[in-house]
């Protein structure tokens, strides 16, 4: 049966590639799904929460991973996320999640903030150009 190859992607850097992967387990608002290599091409949202992955060489792996994206084409998996940990303690891995990544520090928030304000304006001039209430 062919395996799985994982890549993990920050904004900066390549995270992890991992090949010989048997089955993924990852966290979306959904609930917790797992991945098989035979399984549908797919995507899914992320949410900051516990992947795990088995592979040959490694056996059990737990990586924290915060909000992102994961794809599935193949037998090629690659998840797209701000940030993630690995670790071996899970308790550790998941006081991360709740002190880092579920955070949301001022600067943030005030960046987010100022990208609905614009994107609100974009969708009230788009309305008033084709005439239509918002």
């Amino acid at each position: 049966m062919p395996l799985m190859t994982l890549k993990v992607l920050l904004p900066f850097e390549v995270f992890a590639v991992e090949t010989n992967v048997s089955h993924i387990v990852v966290e979306t608002a959904q609930g917790s799904f797992g991945l098989l290599p035979r399984r549908l091409d797919c995507v899914a949202a992320l949410v900051p929460g516990i992947l795990s992955f088995h592979s040959e060489a490694q056996g059990e792996v737990f990586l924290a991973l915060d909000a992102g994206v994961l794809v599935k084409t193949g037998q090629t998996v690659v998840i797209s996320a701000r940030r993630a940990l690995r670790g071996d303690d899970l308790s550790r891995l998941h006081d991360a999640i709740e002190q880092q990544f579920l955070t949301l520090d001022t600067q943030e928030l005030a960046m987010r903030a100022t990208m609905a304000r614009l994107e609100s304006g974009f969708m009230r001039r788009f309305a008033s150009l084709h005439d239509r209430p918002l």
